[in-house]
């Protein structure tokens, strides 16, 4: 089986003294994984960052077995983010999430098309924020949608209006952006609070029921945040 793709790459790990393994989402192939021979050379090394978008040339023996890649950059986003830690680790955290939320094989071009809009949201005034609703996308193509304007009761206290979710007795106060259309909201506070509920979504609903745990690449973007 051979064919040709780009993808960007979601992971990499040593596989011998000189060579890589590496997963990376590809446009018509979606998640696969392969053997880069000499990946760890220098010539090949530099371009081989998370998130940089690849050429790959795609050879196996047959489906049972891990193929390996030949590579091209394609285009280099890591880079751009070597001196802004946060959004650095954000596009980790980012790529870990597509690592471990899809399938093997399974093209879908919805979830493609989505990284590429990642950093497009990069580059937006309010990106934080932005960001939290990327992931919420990511969730709902992937099946799993946080419906929460239909989860929540407005209240008012004092002079503030806030959302508290139906379903529990306690006050949880949902973030109003999260929940208000056109909210600018640009608190910090208030944005580490809505990635926070996501991350709960994230992690009760979807990955212990499949025993996984929350990536430590989202925990250590939030806690750059704070």
């Amino acid at each position: 089986m051979i064919w040709d793709d780009i993808g960007f790459l979601l992971s990499k790990n040593k596989y011998n003294e000189n060579s890589l393994i590496v997963e990376v989402f590809t446009k018509k192939h979606g998640k696969v994984s392969g053997i880069i021979f000499g990946g760890t050379s220098k010539k090949i090394r530099n371009y081989l960052q998370i998130g940089n978008l690849i050429y790959v040339n795609f050879n196996s023996k047959s489906e049972n077995k891990i193929g390996f890649f030949k590579t091209e950059i394609q285009k280099a986003y890591s880079p751009l983010y070597f001196d802004n830690s946060k959004k650095l680790s954000c596009l980790s955290s980012a790529m870990n999430l597509v690592k471990i939320l899809t399938a093997d094989s399974q093209s879908n071009k919805n979830i493609y098309e989505h990284l590429e809009k990642f950093y497009i949201l990069l580059e937006s005034d309010n990106w934080i924020k932005n960001y939290i609703f990327w992931e919420l996308k990511l969730l709902k193509i992937l099946g799993y949608d946080l419906e929460l304007k239909k989860l929540v009761n407005e209240k008012i206290i004092g002079d503030k209006k806030i959302y508290v979710p139906k379903s529990i007795s306690e006050i949880k106060v949902v973030p109003n952006f999260l929940i208000e259309d056109n909210n600018n909201d640009e608190n910090l506070l208030n944005l580490l609070a809505g990635l926070k509920l996501v991350g709960n979504y994230l992690e009760k609903t979807i990955l212990k029921p499949n025993n996984l745990n929350l990536p430590q690449s989202r925990v250590l973007f939030i806690n750059s945040l704070q």
